[in-house]
């Protein structure tokens, strides 16, 4: 019961008006999971078809209705048809697409019978608006989570002080990197016309930073804030930059909604059942879905289906689960070859960014345009485009700090699991409390998370 009130309390902060839409999305899916868990239930296929059209519905409306009504009254217009399209004017309720996925998989794993149906509505709406992860994620399953709310939890030291150690590197990859490379990649992205290739290349370098530590860093403090309470949310990230191939990249990126992109849409269609054809289809449907799902933009479904383009050479040639172990696990350094093939990725990685930044297709084809020209060889202008107290030269010293802390601890669940595990205290906890003053030192920005938008 406390922890529905804080969760519910924690959300109503942003607008209590929403929260009448999360507890009737809640109660839809429970009453569903009540109906389809009925030995006298013939109709199991009705009830799962209420629950996802009307989730679906909600999600449609309020996230893609106007998007569909302007691109329908723009393709009239290219046939000089003129038509008073209908828009709505309401905000993105926060997490619509979370806690959305969140109640579909339950009902799709009731529906399979790979849970039974909860009938405790306490525990239900718990898993579905935990705070830590109702705004944006991990999307969790009713398998992993609902059987943590419903046994009794006693505080746990070593997890607390885990959580603990997590939420300040979430902090420190948020409020130091995410929310100071903010800075100059808005303002790059907002003047992008009036610089040469080689300040765009920074900019979208640093956006590239921005959002992974913007969202990995919120997942960090998701995660720790969980451990605190006993409960072991879903894993995130898994040091996606340091991926060898775009198929790695998606196993390590989001991770929550690949894998439910995988287990309710890929393997349901046939997955990796059929001629090859069927599957190379199969795959840029679900790259696509995964574009829109970030977004009503037509920015995000070419990023997905840039993203599919990178996939599907390496699917036809069935290497896509080549590297499915940690890079040069158990050494210090990489190979030339993985070397190479981690910075090749990152580049592939960070010009499909440039669709997920860009208010339109067309300014990120007019970036890439201007970013790989001539004076893409010039130095980049790191001066005149933003007014910061923070030199650039000591946000690229920050980012490679990142790097070198995430690439030492990359075979654990995050980069400082392990960390001073081997110092004495004193040693551990100065180190702790420089981290802990950074993230003091670089806050006031007010960067609101990237994800939030979703």
């Amino acid at each position: 019961m406390l922890l529905l009130a804080a969760s519910y309390f924690f959300y109503a902060c942003w607008d209590y008006r929403f929260l009448f839409l999360l507890i009737f999305s809640t109660a839809l899916d429970y009453f569903t999971g009540l109906k389809m868990g009925s030995d006298t239930t013939k109709n199991k296929r009705l009830w799962l078809l209420i629950s996802v059209v009307i989730n679906l519905g909600f999600l449609a409306t309020f996230k893609y209705y106007n998007f569909f009504a302007s691109s329908l009254a723009e393709l009239f217009s290219q046939f000089g048809l003129k038509g008073d399209i209908v828009t709505i004017k309401v905000i993105l309720p926060v997490g619509i697409s979370f806690y959305t996925f969140h109640g579909l998989s339950y009902v799709f794993d009731v529906y399979h019978k790979k849970i039974s149906s909860e009938r405790n509505f306490v525990d239900y709406a718990v898993f579905v608006s935990f705070f830590p992860l109702l705004v944006a994620g991990p999307i969790e399953r009713a398998t992993h989570l609902l059987p943590q709310v419903k046994k009794p939890r006693v505080f746990n030291y070593s997890a607390a002080v885990d959580g603990m150690r997590q939420i300040l590197w979430g902090l420190f990859k948020k409020v130091v990197i995410a929310d100071t490379c903010a800075e100059y990649v808005n303002s790059i992205f907002a003047n992008y016309e009036s610089f040469g290739g080689s300040t765009l290349a920074l900019g979208v370098f640093l956006f590239a930073f921005q959002i992974y530590c913007d969202f990995s860093g919120y997942s960090d403090i998701a995660l720790g804030s969980a451990r605190l309470l006993g409960i072991d949310l879903l894993r995130n990230f898994a040091f996606p930059y340091f991926s060898r191939d775009i198929a790695e990249f998606w196993r390590r990126w989001h991770i929550s909604l690949t894998t439910w992109f995988r287990d309710y849409l890929y393997i349901p269609l046939g997955g990796n059942r059929g001629p090859a054809w069927k599957k190379i289809r199969l795959a840029f449907l679900v790259f696509l879905v995964s574009g829109f799902w970030h977004g009503a933009n037509w920015t995000f479904i070419a990023w997905g289906l840039l993203n599919a383009l990178f996939f599907i050479p390496l699917y036809i040639l069935n290497i896509n689960r080549t590297h499915l172990e940690i890079v040069a696990k158990g050494k210090l350094f990489p190979s030339i070859k993985e070397f190479l093939a981690i910075c090749t990725t990152f580049c592939m990685v960070t010009l499909a960014w440039i669709f997920f930044r860009a208010e339109s297709v067309r300014q990120a084809f007019d970036y890439i345009k201007r970013m790989f020209s001539a004076s893409l060889f010039k130095a980049p202008d790191t001066q005149a485009f933003v007014q910061s107290k923070i030199n650039i030269v000591l946000m690229l010293l920050l980012i490679a700090f990142l790097l070198v802390t995430e690439w030492l601890g990359r075979e654990n669940h995050y980069a400082l699991a392990g960390f001073g595990a081997s110092w004495k205290r004193p040693a551990r906890w100065a180190a702790y409390s420089i981290l802990l003053a950074t993230v003091f030192l670089f806050m006031g920005k007010e960067q609101q998370f990237i994800y939030f938008q979703f």
